[in-house]
Formats: structure tokens, sequence, C-alpha cells
């Protein structure tokens, strides 16, 4: 009986190194169709097929918008209400530490703001951090007549929602009087009007994620958020101190791109690191080959020694 060979032998190499290298190509041919679909994504901002034109918005919405105040310091000093109707300044909730995701809604609000809060809410449920522990989230109502019963109640709704009680720390949901609300709105250029005719308010949609010191540091438009856009952004505006190896490779492939409102691919960065991956990939395979071949010649030797 002919005894196995614990090592492949030389006729097998030329199978194995093509299958290898047929792997290696199909990746790279992948990635290359990943940069090409990216690169065909319009920037935000651009006017798309069948948008509607300016002039055609209703006038009480013209002055309806959410202006970039990148880098703008937030009035710490403004009051307002917690949920437990306890009197706050928006600076507690930032400890120098911790970056602070805020949304400028109001709970009464029939549609848009309720998808707003559940958009990030889902996001959220994708990113490995957590409230309370990594960041901070803060509602503010832009309705001064709301009251600190309304916000608990929305609290326990989106707290129920994410499906971590433990984080309800890290949820704040508050209220106060008009010139305390437009202090904050006009720092992060969240303006909004007031429709007599619907009797609601015309708002826009979008959220901020603010630096540990109170800082703006990135805007996210709509109501539906990546969860990728919000975890890079955290690692961002935390200046590092919750990101991991991981993250950090994404920094390094990913931009955030303020007219678009998301982080986009860096094409250089990429094809750096997909040829780093590829020497690295190749230096492993000629590495395993010649001990494989080492291994073989020694297994040689001592075989015709014994003979």
């Amino acid at each position: 009986m002919t005894q196995q060979a614990p090592f492949p032998t030389h006729e097998t190499t030329p199978r194995t190194s093509i299958r290898w290298w047929r792997t290696l190509a199909a990746g790279i041919l992948l990635l290359s169709g990943v940069i090409a679909a990216h690169a065909q994504v319009a920037p935000n901002g651009q006017k798309q097929m069948g948008e509607p034109a300016d002039d055609k918005l209703p006038t009480v919405l013209h002055g309806v918008t959410i202006a970039q105040h990148l880098n703008e310091q937030l009035p710490l000093d403004s009051t307002f209400v917690d949920e437990t109707g306890k009197a706050v300044k928006l600076g507690q909730y930032f400890d120098g530490k911790h970056p602070v995701l805020l949304a400028l809604v109001y709970y009464k609000c029939p549609i848009l703001c309720s998808e707003e809060l559940k958009g990030l809410t889902g996001a959220l449920e994708m990113v490995s951090y957590r409230p309370g522990k990594d960041f901070q989230i803060v509602a503010i109502s832009i309705d001064p007549t709301e009251t600190p019963a309304i916000a608990a109640s929305k609290k326990r709704e989106y707290v129920t929602y994410y499906g971590h009680p433990e984080s309800a720390s890290g949820w704040h949901f508050l209220t106060g009087k008009k010139d305390q609300i437009d202090l904050v709105a006009q720092a992060v250029g969240f303006r909004y009007v007031w429709d007599p005719e619907v009797q609601q308010y015309a708002h826009a949609s979008g959220i901020m994620l603010l630096t540990p010191q109170g800082r703006v540091a990135q805007y996210y438009y709509g109501i539906e958020y990546a969860p990728r856009d919000i975890q890079l952004g955290l690692v961002e505006a935390s200046q590092g101190k919750i990101g991991n190896v991981v993250d950090q490779v994404l920094l390094y492939c990913f931009h955030y791109d303020p007219r678009q409102g998301r982080y986009g691919p860096v094409i250089f960065n990429i094809l750096r690191l997909s040829a780093l991956v590829t020497v690295l990939l190749l230096g492993g395979f000629m590495l395993f080959m010649f001990r494989r071949d080492a291994l073989a010649a020694r297994r040689g030797r001592l075989t015709r020694t014994a003979t």
C-alpha cells in the first residue's frame, strides 16, 4: 500500500498557483467594480432629474434650510428643561471626552421628526458604540409650548425602539423657551418657520454631530443615516478616543464630504491599501512556497540518509 506524501508534490504546484492567481484577480476586479460604483454617485446639492426648481417651492419654505456652520461653538450656557422636569444647561452634556449627536425636532411633529428619530435610532442599532457610554444624544424641541411630559414619552418610545434600556442615560429630550431654542438653532444653521395655515413647523431634516467641546463637526441630512457614516463620524469627532484599529483603517479609505453629508471613498488611498494587501499576500504566498520546498528537500535528505 502506497503511503500518501504529507506535502503536495511538484505536479500539483502549478494548479495551486493558478487557483490562487484566479482568486486574486477576482478580488481585484471586485474592488475595481466597487470603486467605479462609488465614483458614479452624484454630489448632494446638484439638481437631479425630476427635482422641482426652487421657484416652485411654497413661499413659507424659502427660509427653511440647514446651513452648515462647521466648527461653530454651541451656546453651552443656554438653559432647557429635561424630560424629568429638571432645569439643565446644554453644556452639561459635553464632558470634553465624548461626542454628541444633536437633533432639532418637535415632539408633536406628525411625520418628519418621527421618521428622523427612527432613522437615527435604526442606524445606531448597527453601530458598535453605545449612547451613555461612548457618546450622548440630545434632542431639542423647537416648539416652546411642548412640555417635559411629552419629552419623557418620546424618550421612552425611542429607547424602547433602540432595544438597549441600559443606554437610557445617554438619551436626553429637552424643551425650552424660544430665545434659548433659537440660540442653538442659529449656531448650527437650523432655520425653521411656523406655518400658520397648517399649524405646524416647517423645517428641514438632519442631525448634527458635535465634538466633546461643543463645536459643530458634521451634518447628516435626510431621515435615513448610514451606520458607517455615524460610526466614522463618532471616531473623528471624539479625536480617536473611541476608535479601534478597524475604524482607523476605514477612516484612511473614506473621507467625509460635507456637500453630501456622508463619507465617500478616497480612491487613491483605497488603491494604496489594495496594493499593500496585494504585496503582503504575494509575500506570504512566496514565503509559504519557499518554506514548503525547504521542508520537502529536508525530508528527502532524511529519507536518503535512512536508506
